[in-house]
């Protein structure tokens, strides 16, 4: 099912596959995210809430390597155009926002989660509609 996703190759795929384990742990995308350490962390104290987070470090190194590099690889183009539609589109609104480009790049890996948990938990190959 994940081989579906552009951008997604079959060592990927497995690597993603052994990292989460059953996908029906995770109730929700948002579990998922936190589990694949792509959620910003927190730093408040007092009324002081900082603005400017980093994703937290906790977490597995491997599966947050395997989503940045299929985000690279969905969003390089090719003769035909980006590999990846739906990335590359996503990739770019990220930059006119005035991203930077690894922070755009974490944004999509982010982005590329929410569909792989899509397409795992329907089990349905992933379509560009």
């Amino acid at each position: 099912m994940l081989k579906s996703i552009p951008g997604v190759g079959p060592l990927t795929a497995a690597t993603i596959v052994a990292e989460i384990g059953d996908i029906k742990r995770f109730p929700s995308v948002k579990q998922l995210t936190a589990f694949a350490v792509l959620d910003s962390s927190v730093y408040q104290s007092g009324t002081f809430k900082s603005n400017q987070n980093h994703i937290s470090k906790r977490g597995s190194s491997y599966l947050r390597t395997a989503l940045y590099q299929a985000t690279v690889a969905g969003i390089s183009k090719q003769v035909n155009g980006p590999r990846n539609e739906v990335l590359s589109r996503y990739y770019q609104q990220k930059l006119s926002e005035g991203k930077a480009s690894k922070v755009a790049i974490v944004a999509t890996s982010n982005k590329l989660l929410r569909i792989i948990f899509g397409v795992w938990r329907s089990e349905t190959p992933f379509r560009i509609n």
